[in-house]
């Protein structure tokens, strides 16, 4: 009997040890799903861009401006990130894009050339193989901010201390082990709203008249959730991240101009 007893505590023993291990397996794939998930939803999407297969013009994707001064917005997308999505969604909808590394220095007069309508400014550059280039193109973001947040969670501290005072005598340490349980109980979550606004000019190459222009908008929700418990704990973060947002309004814009050809 007492060595009965002996394999049973054994028995007991192991199976209390592989629990946290097993608990620490099932989070980690939880956890994995849960990464995937998020980064799927931020990855690239391609465009089937209706008139694909028609021919595009010649074009030089200029940098824009970012009129935002939100700091956040600013360290993740720059106007240099907003042309290189331009160019390459132009690309895909069939446009012959013309590198802005290939006019080097000569880059900064003719954005200003564009900018200040400067048709005899533009000839200079009418040269080449930039000779047959018919529109410069700009993406503007005209607004990026956070426009709403919310925040929500549970803390089991109080109750968890009312619960271990409530044991006396024989009961006191039921009840202290039930509040240290709840006690360390904490879960959180929070939202936050993102909208951001890209404009985009087409500009003549050679007259420098604008030839269109329009105004996008896109939203944003990114989100976090953290919890533990007796040690154990998780978080995760969901949301499209600030430049894939910005990406897909360049698809959007590029979609409208897709129409233009």
């Amino acid at each position: 009997m007492k060595m009965l007893s002996m394999r049973l505590l054994v028995v007991i023993m192991l199976v209390l040890l592989a629990i946290p291990s097993a608990l620490a397996a099932g989070k980690q794939t939880a956890a994995s799903k849960k990464a995937n998930a998020a980064a799927d939803e931020a990855m690239y999407r391609p465009v089937e861009y209706p008139n694909k297969d028609k021919k595009g013009p010649v074009v030089v994707v200029i940098p824009g401006e970012i009129k935002s001064s939100n700091a956040t917005f600013t360290q993740k997308v720059t106007v240099n990130n907003i042309a290189d999505f331009g160019e390459l969604e132009l690309g895909n909808d069939n446009y012959t894009v013309l590198e802005r590394s290939d006019l080097g220095s000569m880059m900064q007069e003719l954005q200003l050339a564009a900018n200040m309508g400067d048709k005899d400014g533009l000839k200079k550059f009418r040269k080449g193989k930039f000779a047959t280039t018919k529109w410069l193109i700009r993406f503007d973001v005209l607004k990026a901010e956070p426009v709403a947040a919310a925040k929500q969670g549970f803390d089991g501290g109080a109750i968890g201390s009312i619960i271990s005072g409530l044991g006396t005598g024989k009961t006191w340490r039921g009840s202290h082990a039930a509040g240290t349980a709840v006690g360390s109980i904490e879960t959180g979550e929070s939202a936050g709203i993102w909208i951001v606004g890209m404009r985009y000019k087409v500009i003549d190459a050679e007259t420098s008249e604008q030839v269109a222009s329009a105004y996008k908008e896109g939203k944003m929700e990114m989100g976090t959730k953290h919890g533990s418990m007796l040690g154990f704990s998780s978080s995760s973060e969901a949301g499209v991240t600030l430049d894939t947002l910005v990406q897909r309004l360049v698809q959007d814009c590029v979609l409208d101009l897709d129409g233009k050809k």
